[in-house]
């Protein structure tokens, strides 16, 4: 197996959770996982492994519970996804004020009509769309603000994280450091 580079998101880091970057990259080191990164102390991880997607998940997983008590999803999602991502933004003009686009990795399809019940519930100019596994969202008035920001995790139905275009970039210019 060739190596891959992995962008790994944890669900739900910040507030009262938190996972410590500097030792998270020393303990992912020891497993084996190599040229390991941290970006901003939100759960973003960046390894370079042999590992099939399923090991390095169920690794790093046990690595998290074992060290952290962090129990909560992680998504693995390799550099040459990372870049379709990228490419595949159906808001290419959202992308000039970038805090305000979303890219949320879905663990699985949505329903369409909680699709539908969220393309409804945007005001203004929010928009979502839905593409592969990655729903993009467009808040142009603000995250914070947005009716449909506010009902998106729940409103879609499936486990999910989300990263706005600024940390989605930062990530994969990192990526292409780590390969």
């Amino acid at each position: 197996m060739s190596d891959t580079v992995y962008i790994v998101l944890f669900r739900g880091v910040g507030g009262k959770t938190q996972l410590p970057t500097a030792p998270l990259r020393e303990k992912l080191a020891e497993a084996g996982f190599r040229n390991v990164a941290t970006y901003i102390n939100s759960g973003n991880a960046l390894v370079k492994t042999r590992k099939s997607r399923a090991t390095a998940a169920k690794e790093i997983a046990a690595i998290c519970k074992r060290e952290f008590g962090f129990e909560k999803d992680i998504y693995l999602i390799s550099a040459e996804e990372w870049d379709a991502v990228i490419a595949n933004n159906p808001f290419p003009d959202a992308t000039e004020t970038p805090k305000f686009l979303h890219a949320a990795w879905l663990t699985d399809a949505p329903d369409p009509a909680r699709l539908k019940a969220l393309q409804d519930i945007a005001q203004g100019r929010d928009r979502i769309e839905v593409v592969g596994n990655v729903a993009y969202l467009h808040t142009p008035a603000g995250f914070g603000t947005s009716k449909l920001a506010e009902r998106f995790d729940k409103g879609i139905g499936v486990p999910n994280t989300a990263r706005n275009w600024n940390t989605v970039l930062k990530l994969a210019e990192l990526a292409d450091k780590c390969a």
